[in-house]
């Protein structure tokens, strides 16, 4: 699965390189690491609004229905193969996403438990900055009445390269092409034609 990317480029970078503008430059994150289990609000575009890069959603999901904000734990990743039947995701299919990165960091274990690992960064061959597959919700907190937006990030069947760095679960997420980012933000387009053996040119090099 994956809990850790990067998002390096400017503001600047991103508004030519998706034609849109920002929403809030003040909450816009840029990080060399960024640990999904931190919630953060990775920018990200969403098919309703695609002309506008928005930093007002958090990494991980909450279904209308969750009682609580710990429930986003779970739901950082969603499982491409299953997302039609998990409750999580399955009213939601049509709320899809772009989520902005430069790169995203996966873990290879040297032995059965992961006790010794070497840490990879992965990125595309294609485009310093690129997109990965998402799906976005709203929630109320039933207590204070406070709406969180968040997202889930779309993980697919690992292929050859990456079966042997995430060597331990054999996922990754779904990056896009370039020229594809239209049709996953077209809820008409099938999301199964995402599924591997669809992938983004990736190249990964060992990291510190």
């Amino acid at each position: 699965m994956c809990y850790y990317t990067q998002q390096n480029a400017s503001i600047e970078d991103l508004k030519r390189r998706f034609n849109a503008e920002l929403d809030n430059e003040e909450t816009y994150l840029q990080s060399d690491f960024i640990n999904g289990f931190s919630h953060p609000n990775i920018p990200v575009i969403l098919n309703s609004s695609p002309h506008l890069i928005t930093t007002d959603y958090t990494w991980g999901l909450l279904p209308s229905w969750a009682k609580d904000i710990e429930f986003r734990k779970n739901t950082l990743n969603a499982r491409i193969e299953s997302i039609d039947e998990k409750a999580s995701f399955k009213n939601i299919t049509h709320n899809r996403c772009l989520i902005i990165a430069s790169a995203y960091y996966e873990w290879h274990w040297n032995d059965e438990k992961g006790k010794s690992k070497d840490k990879y960064q992965i990125n595309s061959q294609d485009d310093e900055i690129f997109t990965f597959a998402g799906l976005y919700s709203s929630w109320t907190d039933p207590v204070t009445d406070e709406i969180k937006n968040t997202y889930t990030m779309v993980t697919t069947k690992a292929n050859r390269l990456m079966d042997f760095i995430h060597n331990h679960k054999h996922r990754m997420p779904i990056m896009l092409k370039k020229q594809d980012e239209t049709a996953w933000l077209d809820q008409s387009v099938a999301i199964t034609e995402f599924a591997f053996p669809y992938e983004g040119n990736l190249i990964a090099l060992p990291s510190n």
